[in-house]
């Protein structure tokens, strides 16, 4: 196979092997369980700084007591911090959580908006949370960009960036809508099991023969 010559040509390879590597749609290849955008919007509030399996650990007892905005927006933010403390950060991911669930309430009806320049507006929530809920909750283009998307992009060469949101705009232009936001969730994949910060396992991975930066770190 001839070497994919410049980002574009890359990006579409890099797509299509690492969704053979990492199947299903977004929501499958989302780790935080949920029922509805309102809980997957909390779970990745808690998810700050955290683990997906000690979010998934307290969340069924969040969601059992406060199952919908209304619920959480008239919490005892008492009770929120014990539910949350596990997960870090427990005071202001509690803050974010009920200011989160007013917001929804009071503006939105109840409903959690689909609109990235509505959803950034709620407390707590950036683009990288808003654009999983966009991609996870209602199947639409999102693709965040946490730590792990940012480092391979960069090795990649599909970005020079470093801010995510250059990132996001830079890989939006590269990704088809339709694909970015499980393109997302595969690169987090990735960089989890093969392609780390430190030690990344370039004999073992399926891009390696595309990859500029392969066995130079």
């Amino acid at each position: 196979m001839a070497r994919p010559r410049g980002a574009k040509q890359r990006a579409a390879t890099i797509v299509e092997r690492l969704a053979v590597e990492y199947p299903g749609t977004a929501v499958d290849l989302c780790a935080l369980r949920h029922e509805t955008p309102f809980q997957l919007l909390a779970a990745t509030i808690l998810s700050a700084q955290c683990t997906d399996e000690m979010v998934n650990s307290v969340t069924p007892v969040l969601f059992a007591k406060y199952p919908d905005a209304g619920a959480l927006a008239a919490a005892d933010p008492a009770t929120v911090e014990e539910i949350v403390h596990a997960t870090g950060f427990f005071r202001q991911k509690t803050k974010s959580l009920i200011g989160m669930a007013t917001a929804v309430r009071d503006v939105h009806g109840g409903d959690v908006p689909t609109e990235l320049d509505d959803l950034v507006t709620l407390p707590g929530v950036g683009r990288k949370t808003g654009n999983v809920l966009r991609s996870v909750a209602y199947d639409l283009p999102g693709l965040p960009v946490d730590t792990h998307v940012g480092r391979l992009a960069r090795r990649l060469k599909l970005t020079t960036e470093d801010d995510p949101v250059k990132v996001e705009l830079d890989l939006n232009a590269l990704v088809p809508a339709e694909e970015r936001g499980a393109f997302s969730l595969r690169m987090i994949l990735h960089g989890r099991r093969v392609c780390s910060a430190r030690k990344p396992k370039c004999d073992d991975c399926l891009l390696a023969d595309i990859c500029p930066s392969a066995f130079k770190l």
